[in-house]
């Protein structure tokens, strides 16, 4: 499918297991074809990566602007981390790398900060004011923040360090997983983080994304914060149309 109006964007959503892609219509937030999935080459190295990227406009028919949601502190499309990919993408010109595989015009940026985009104008923190913090709770743990609607870009809160350790080791989906953790011991390591925030930050409102916010019955009522928490709204699309809002 090209590009056949203005409010048509590619978004695709770059992780450590999967790539994910659809055309969205950035001014509904909505997807315009089924969502393709690809698995992540493993090792996730960006010769690899990007090719997969490319199937992925291919498979549309796309020629119109692409947005990419990646694990990583993206600085002018260069990647200055990454998380859940081959360190090699360290240093590398993403943006420079998608745009000659797919011969479209590229924009690149943090995934965690793309979920937050969709969720501010489309989810949980619409017409929202003030400080909104959005964490995507996964391998890892994503930060999104946004100040009356604005993104400040490539914040890495999963990474404070909350008794010894970094939060997203206590805190993430992935450590109530694998430390076998019942959902009111986990809930509790998420309170104390999300107090953390509050003390420094003192934001308005907290999103909670990933796969557990679709579970949030289980744990919701341990929080104990005092601002407000609430989860995200876009699930699994958030990242695609993010991605597409980016590039818009």
């Amino acid at each position: 499918m090209a590009a056949k109006h203005e409010s048509a964007v590619m978004g695709i959503d770059i992780g450590g297991s999967g790539i994910k892609g659809a055309p969205v219509d950035v001014e509904r937030g909505v997807l315009l074809e089924e969502r393709l999935r690809i698995p992540t080459p493993q090792p996730a190295r960006p010769k690899a990566v990007a090719g997969v990227v490319a199937d992925l406009v291919r498979h549309f028919g796309w020629t119109g602007p692409v947005g990419c949601a990646f694990p990583a502190v993206i600085d002018d499309g260069v990647m200055r981390t990454a998380a859940n990919v081959d360190k090699s993408w360290i240093g590398t010109d993403g943006r420079e790398l998608f745009e000659r595989r797919t011969n479209c015009r590229v924009t690149l940026l943090n995934d965690a900060d793309a979920a937050g985009l969709a969720e501010m104008l489309f989810g949980a923190g619409r017409a929202r004011q003030g400080l909104v913090i959005m964490l995507t709770l996964g391998t890892g743990i994503g930060s999104a923040l946004f100040m009356d609607g604005h993104l400040v870009p490539n914040t890495e809160l999963g990474h404070l360090i909350v008794r010894g350790q970094a939060a997203e080791k206590r805190a993430s989906a992935s450590a109530r997983k694998e430390q076998a953790l019942p959902w009111e011991k986990w809930a509790g390591h998420l309170d104390e983080y999300l107090h953390i925030l509050e003390d420094l930050l003192n934001p308005k409102l907290f999103i909670l994304g990933g796969g557990v916010s679709k579970k949030h019955e289980k744990y919701l009522h341990y929080i104990t914060a005092d601002t407000p928490v609430v989860p995200a709204e876009m699930r699994n699309d958030a990242g695609i149309v993010g991605a597409a809002l980016a590039a818009k």
